[in-house]
């Protein structure tokens, strides 16, 4: 019988165990029933299919160039490369290079929705393990694992470094809210696990969520911010805002080699384009109607969305308020199910027009773009609360075998359902191959607004441009963009217009981060790179630096020249931020290793104790 006198509790503080093995391998075969039909009927190319498939295969050339961690993406503005890699971060991009190079870059996504959504549903039987039965948790990792948010990222919006970070949303909550050593049932051991807590793994998720997804990494730290308020309330403990606060900004810290270098020299480039009309948070509140008719699709599917998962919610917290006495909740589970009642009713605030002054005065959330990306913990709240409740509602009648097999059989009808729905054949004009063929040529492709050096046009920059070209003046053969799209193809092919001067070009190297060119000129003339001009390259001509440079309108790099023989070495140097942020991250660590060694004692003097 489910209602006994033994209240229902998780294993808190246990690591996994051989008792997990089941739970583990049903969330597997959920996984991979996920990617089954990408296996069968091809990858689905949804709307940032392209933007991370390029940012893998250039991480992987780079590999292949000696470049551990590359800054800058060669193969963006037909050539002419940008800074993606120094503003998007680099735990999704870093995976991707890696299935690609182990495998092949057709089976690279497939094998990259499969591990994240396995993943996460680990992540959430970790936090669900801890308020409850092995195999509730393990439904409701099983939901996780496939819920219509993580579907509709891996299918139709191919968000792969989202459906990434939803891997540390589960574990946010998990470490925020557990406490190392203390016992549940003991008011000594809760005060001593507030004073200690487990600020260590808590700090490497912070860090691990910003270094996988910008909005992500956003939403879990005004979501941390929130769970240290309302436990400082409810436990009466100030220390803990102290405690999650600490965690977070040690995460952070150890983040800082992309965070800080990301942060300042936002000042650098067009960052504001990218909350651009259809990219702003007001155009995107529950079922609005502005904007294109794509936005207006993609906007409509997200708000059945939200609506789903908010039912979903809400009906197992009815179920399991109902079946309270009965399921023999724990006083503190109770507890958690109200939280989640408050941060629904918190996340579907911020979907309405109403919360538009939030959205418009906290700093950074408007880089959200969209506020249905909230649905990311919302559908980890929505796992948890679901799989607690069909595990009350079946666990009577049935054993844990037959409450596994029941929920998958349901998840998978939905999944098969939510996958045809959201899947996106390939683009007959823009396959796979041709995708991979274009990179290969070294044509590149349109670049990202958001990453385009200020003062500089990238709608301006042609294609096919020579590696180098030699004029006599800074601005030749600069596109005129005042011309009318209907009367010229935006970005045309290159085609000369002034007349170069006369002169000798040897290319030496020509790799992302590292080029050297010779030239012999009669007469002094500036050599015009296919390559964005910006203040991490440094460029020697004849060892001497060239700090002065002309600026065209399109950004390419123009490189000052005598007459006679010149040596131009353009090669990528760490600039004072990059410098800055290596050495917070480094302290940080250091930080890190005295917190450790005094949560394991911690630990040891909790488990002494317990024996006692």
């Amino acid at each position: 019988m489910l209602a006994t006198p033994e209240l229902i509790r998780g294993e808190r503080n246990a690591g996994l165990r051989r008792q997990d093995l089941p739970g583990i391998g049903w969330i597997f075969l959920c996984a991979l029933a996920a990617v089954l039909p990408l296996v069968v009927r091809g990858n689905s190319f949804g709307h940032d299919f392209d933007f991370h498939l390029l940012s893998w295969m250039e991480t992987a050339k780079q590999w292949h160039e000696g470049v551990v961690y590359p800054h800058w993406l060669a193969g963006a503005n037909y050539g002419a490369g940008e800074p993606r890699f120094l503003f998007y971060p680099p735990a999704s991009w870093m995976l991707g290079a890696l299935l690609g190079t182990l495998t092949n870059w057709a089976a690279a996504p497939i094998l990259f929705v499969f591990v994240s959504l396995f993943l996460s549903g680990i992540s959430l039987y970790c936090l669900a393990r801890d308020w409850m039965p092995r195999s509730a948790a393990t439904v409701a990792a099983c939901i996780y694992a496939v819920n219509p948010y993580a579907l509709f990222n891996a299918y139709e919006r191919s968000a792969y470094g989202e459906l990434l970070a939803g891997v540390w949303m589960p574990l946010i909550l998990l470490y925020a809210l557990r406490r190392r050593g203390s016992n549940p049932g003991s008011r000594r051991g809760c005060r001593r696990g507030c004073r200690r807590g487990c600020m260590v793994p808590l700090a490497l998720v912070v860090a691990a969520v910003w270094l996988t997804n910008a909005p992500a990494a956003v939403m879990a730290c005004y979501t941390l911010a929130g769970v240290a308020v309302a436990l400082a309330i409810a436990e009466r403990e100030p220390w803990t805002l102290l405690r999650l606060g600490l965690g977070g900004g040690l995460g952070m810290g150890i983040a800082s080699f992309y965070l800080i270098p990301a942060a300042y020299e936002r000042r650098w480039v067009e960052i504001a384009r990218a909350i651009g009309p259809d990219m702003r948070v007001e155009d995107s509140f529950l079922f609005a109607r502005a904007g294109e008719a794509f936005h207006v699709a993609v906007l409509r599917t997200a708000s059945i969305l939200a609506v789903t998962l908010m039912a979903a919610t809400l009906i197992a917290l009815a179920i399991l308020w109902r079946r309270r006495n009965r399921a023999a909740l724990a006083p503190d589970l109770r507890r958690w199910l109200i939280g989640s009642l408050l941060i629904s009713a918190a996340i579907f605030f911020l979907l309405l027009p109403w919360s538009e002054p939030i959205w418009r005065f906290a700093p950074e959330i408007r880089f959200l773009q969209f506020p249905w990306r909230w649905l990311l913990l919302q559908s980890a709240v929505m796992a948890f609360v679901s799989g607690l409740a069909v595990w009350t509602l079946l666990a009577r009648r049935s054993s844990a075998f037959w409450v596994r097999l029941a929920a998958v059989a349901c998840l998978a009808i939905l999944v098969a359902a939510e996958m045809t729905a959201f899947y996106q054949p390939e683009d007959e004009d823009d396959t796979l191959a041709h995708q991979i063929a274009t990179f290969r040529s070294g044509a590149g492709v349109e670049g990202t607004d958001e990453y385009t050096p200020r003062n500089a046009d990238n709608s301006a920059i042609q294609k096919n441009l020579p590696r180098l070209r030699l004029l006599a003046s800074p601005d030749a053969e600069v596109l005129d963009s005042k011309v009318e799209e209907s009367e010229v193809e935006s970005n045309p092919v290159y085609t000369p217009q002034a007349p170069h001067l006369d002169g000798k070009i040897q290319v030496d190297r020509w790799q992302s981060q590292h080029k050297l060119i010779r030239v012999t000129m009669k007469t002094p003339g500036f050599a015009v790179l296919r390559l964005m001009d910006y203040p991490g390259w440094r460029v020697l001509v004849n060892a001497s630096s060239q700090t002065a440079r002309p600026r065209r309108r399109d950004g390419l790099l123009v490189v000052p020249l005598p007459a006679g023989a010149s040596r131009i070495e353009v090669l990528w140097q760490s600039t004072p931020d990059e410098t800055w942020g290596k050495a917070v991250t480094f302290l940080a660590l250091l930080l890190l290793i005295p917190i450790a060694m005094a949560e394991r004692l911690d630990d040891m003097d909790s488990s002494a104790a317990n024996e006692e």
